[in-house]
């Protein structure tokens, strides 16, 4: 996987949440991590990779091939991308097992045999045999955080896109939705994932984009930038995320 960003600007009102924004990732980028201080743009630059948000300036290609600056084009680019956000965003009246099988056959189009095929085969790979005919309120955080990630991944995305996806969670639960990333990584699934996680994306990422101020300050392999961060910032910000770990 290949992302670049050419003076990406994005704003609302005054605020450039991204700000003239440039990078372009190595060809082999399989997992790669969005890190910085909170504001500095991650989340932002997550919704433009994925399509969720069109930027106002600037241009991005994923492997080459351009996202469009159209609403209309936007939406069916991101029909074929798969997100988790810490919220989970769960339909509340629905149990695991709907959640998943809903969008599969309202959005994507699929007959009701399949989409419950794919839908408990996702659910037993994360862990969630016996937890299929539960609403969101009897799971656990980490229960309805894997359960998201199984909707996400129902669909075969080209793009997983994970923002903060852990934070909402106490550690065990949050080890437990890592587990299931790092699992993801490991069997060839492309990730950009939001965190603040550092150790999690030292041991998962390829490559590592580092904002601040709704600017790229660096952008380089995962290995590079945690043995020899090049910015006195990102230095700082690692130092900071470290010291009582």
């Amino acid at each position: 996987m290949r992302l670049e960003t050419h003076g990406v600007t994005k704003r609302y009102g005054a605020h450039a949440a991204l700000d003239g924004a440039s990078l372009a990732t190595g060809e082999e980028a399989r997992v790669i991590a969005l890190l910085g201080p909170s504001g500095g743009g991650k989340s932002t630059l997550l919704r433009v990779l994925g399509s969720l948000l069109v930027p106002d300036d600037g241009h991005v290609s994923v492997d080459g091939r351009a996202l469009p600056h159209d609403e209309e084009g936007a939406l069916k680019e991101r029909r074929g991308n798969g997100f988790v956000f810490q919220g989970y965003n769960l339909f509340p009246h629905l149990t695991a097992l709907q959640n998943i099988t809903l969008p599969l056959q309202e959005v994507h189009g699929m007959d009701e045999a399949r989409a419950q095929e794919r839908a408990l085969e996702l659910l037993h790979r994360l862990g969630l045999a016996g937890h299929e005919n539960k609403r969101p309120s009897q799971l656990s955080g980490g229960q309805q955080q894997r359960a998201a990630i199984a909707r996400a991944l129902a669909p075969k995305p080209r793009l997983l896109l994970l923002d903060e996806p852990t934070s909402a969670l106490d550690p065990v639960m949050t080890g437990e939705v890592l587990d299931v990333i790092r699992e993801l990584a490991e069997v060839g699934q492309s990730i950009v994932l939001a965190t603040h996680e550092i150790s999690f994306a030292r041991k998962v990422a390829d490559w590592v984009v580092f904002l601040a101020a709704g600017k790229v300050q660096e952008s380089s392999a995962a290995g590079e930038f945690f043995e020899r961060p090049k910015t006195e910032m990102a230095r700082g910000y690692l130092e900071g995320l470290s010291k009582y770990r």
